[in-house]
């Protein structure tokens, strides 16, 4: 089962301080729900615990991210792969934009994910609403991480 989410928030602080956080393993845990540890990888990718809960479906997920087509500090795509034992898994990625619009950044991203096993069972609706809530919990985490003060998606 696939879905795609977009969204677009505007973050008060530089373009540069921005994509520092985006790439800073404390400030993604802080911000990733039910994130219980992520460590750096020496190839530059990322080992992460998560425990997510989909509709009836709890599990933990070994997860493996990593970032490609890197262009500091404008963009990256950022991908991660999760495995919940019986549960399933779940994998993904995200297209993360910055732009800068005066002394603020405005972070746009088009991600897109895929769930199997149970988790695929539980009803693309419910998983579609989950994934959406997982991603605007992220993001609203993270501008309020960042900045301080955060701005309902556009």
């Amino acid at each position: 089962m696939a879905m795609d989410i977009k969204g677009e928030y505007r973050i008060s602080a530089d373009r540069q301080t921005v994509w520092n956080a985006l790439n800073d393993p404390e400030v993604l845990k802080r911000c990733i729900p039910g994130c219980e540890s992520m460590e750096k990888e020496a190839d530059g990718s990322y080992s992460a615990r998560m425990l997510a809960k989909i509709g009836p479906v709890k599990a933990k997920f070994s997860t493996l991210i990593s970032l490609s087509d890197v262009n500091p500090p404008e963009s990256y795509v950022i991908s991660g792969q999760g495995k919940g034992g019986p549960a399933g898994f779940g994998k993904g990625s995200a297209e993360v934009r910055l732009t800068e619009i005066g002394d603020q950044t405005q972070l746009n991203y088009s991600a897109s994910m895929q769930v199997g096993g149970k988790l695929a069972q539980v009803g693309s609706r419910l998983v579609a609403g989950a994934a959406r809530k997982y991603a605007d919990d992220f993001f609203s985490r993270f501008v309020k991480d960042v900045s301080g003060d955060a701005q309902a998606p556009g």
